[in-house]
Formats: structure tokens, C-alpha cells, sequence
């Protein structure tokens, strides 16, 4: 192999969000984590790891533990579909994700028996990971990509063809959310443009064993445009630009 370092490892919460990669792939060999697919194997001369992590924060997270255990990776990207916060977005847009954000990380202000709820009024909490600066565990709203990555995920996005190529924040949270009203309170609270159900608990772990981390995901539907069904043929699409990302980032290696 070209890099003798650790792989990259590339996540993906189901087949349609991995197998694409896994083909593109040479000498794949099946590394099971108990019930967790992770396939590891060669692209263009480097070592790849790829991870079915399942739907949702646990066991994306988790898996990220493992994995960083196991493959001493450069790098953790987090990539798939999601859904989109910014009704400028369209199905087939990619987020890169310059910050993360758990979107169920939050505290609710007092109200008595009898008030009723306000799912707006929320205070921002943020989740715990370690700081390497303040050496202990901070709590962090906000997890920022990382700028090599995104640096190199920016020269992809001058060759991609099916959307645009857009960055800012994405939340994550074991929800699906299908109210409009919520989906624009998110969008204003947290500054978000898409929401999906792994990236930022893997941002979360990453920090904590300070390995560079960066979310890619497409934009699969919108309820914000006429309520797009969920397109499966985004998943593909997405791992694409993944690899295009991969190219542009063994270049500044090289």
C-alpha cells in the first residue's frame, strides 16, 4: 500500500450506504464486530475500512470505539443519507459537515403542572468529550470537522454533477422528524441544514481519542419541499463523492 499509516474508516448505517464503497474495494476481508459488518481492504494503493454501524447514535459511536481500537485509523468519516433542514436544499445536495451538533442535547426551562409543553424553549446543553487542550471532558455543543478533511471534500465539490456541494451544520438525534413547524425550530436553533441519526456521537468518541472526523451526507428527502419519499438512490451517490473526498486527501499525503 501507498500509506503505511493506519486506514481510513468510513461509516455507513446500512448496505445502501456502504456497499458501493466495499465494490469498489481489492482484497475486502470481513472483520466482524460481533453482529457489526466492517469490511477492510484496498482503494487506489490505500487501506480502507468500511463499517455498517446500523441505524443510530449507540451503535455508530460504538462502532467508532471499536474500530479506532482495532485500525488505529488517520481518519473517521461519517456518510450517508439525511434529511434536510433547509428548504433551499434538494434531494441529491451533499452537506459536508464543517460542525456536528446532537440535537437532543438540551435542557427544558421549568414550567408547573398544567402549562403545558414548549418544545421551543430549550436551552442548548451540548455532550461531554475530551478536551486534549484542558485535558478533561468538556461540554461542547458543537463538534468541528476536521479542516483536512473538509479541505479536501471542497476540491471534490468542483467535479460533483448531481446537486450542489454545500457546508455548514448537521444535527443528529434518534428521531425522525417529520413536522415542519420542529424542522424550522431546529434549523434556527442549532443553525442546522440536515439531520441524520449517527454523525455526531462518532464526532463525540473521535474527539475523545483525538482522530480527525468529518460528516458527508445527501440529502435523500425533504419534508420542507412537498415531502420527498426518502430516495435510496442517493446512497450510492454519496459514497462516490466519498471516494472523490479520499483521492484529493492521498494527495496532500503524497
Amino acid at each position: 500500500m501507498k500509506n503505511q499509516q493506519g486506514p481510513i474508516v468510513v461509516q455507513g448505517a446500512m448496505s445502501v450506504e456502504t456497499q458501493h464503497i466495499i465494490d469498489q474495494m481489492t482484497e475486502v476481508r470481513e472483520e466482524p464486530f460481533g453482529p457489526f459488518r466492517c469490511a477492510r481492504g484496498v482503494f487506489e494503493g490505500h487501506g480502507l475500512v468500511v463499517c455498517e454501524t446500523q441505524w443510530g447514535m449507540a451503535n455508530a459511536s460504538a462502532l467508532a470505539a471499536l474500530a479506532i481500537a482495532r485500525y488505529h485509523p488517520q481518519a473517521i468519516i461519517s456518510q450517508g443519507t439525511a434529511g434536510a433542514h433547509d428548504a433551499s436544499l434538494s434531494v441529491y445536495d451533499i452537506v459536508l459537515g464543517a460542525r456536528t451538533a446532537n440535537s437532543s442535547a438540551w435542557q427544558t426551562y421549568y414550567r408547573a403542572a398544567g402549562a403545558g409543553v414548549d418544545y421551543r424553549g430549550l436551552k442548548q446543553l451540548g455532550v461531554f468529550a475530551w478536551d486534549k487542550d484542558w485535558k478533561e471532558f468538556l461540554q461542547e455543543v458543537y463538534h468541528e470537522g476536521s479542516p483536512i478533511l473538509l479541505a479536501a471534500a471542497r476540491r471534490a465539490a468542483a467535479r460533483y454533477e448531481h446537486g450542489r456541494v454545500v457546508e455548514g451544520t448537521i444535527t443528529t438525534c434518534d428521531s425522525w422528524n417529520c413536522e415542519v413547524d420542529r424542522i424550522d425550530f431546529l434549523h434556527g436553533f442549532y443553525g442546522s441544514l440536515a439531520e441524520e441519526m449517527e454523525g455526531d456521537a462518532v464526532a463525540q468518541v473521535c474527539q475523545s481519542f483525538d482522530v480527525p472526523f468529518l460528516d458527508v451526507r445527501i440529502i435523500s428527502n425533504s419534508i420542507l419541499l412537498n415531502q420527498d419519499p426518502w430516495d435510496l438512490g442517493t446512497g450510492p451517490v454519496c459514497q462516490e463523492f466519498v471516494l472523490a473526498l479520499l483521492r484529493e486527501y492521498w494527495l496532500d499525503l503524497s
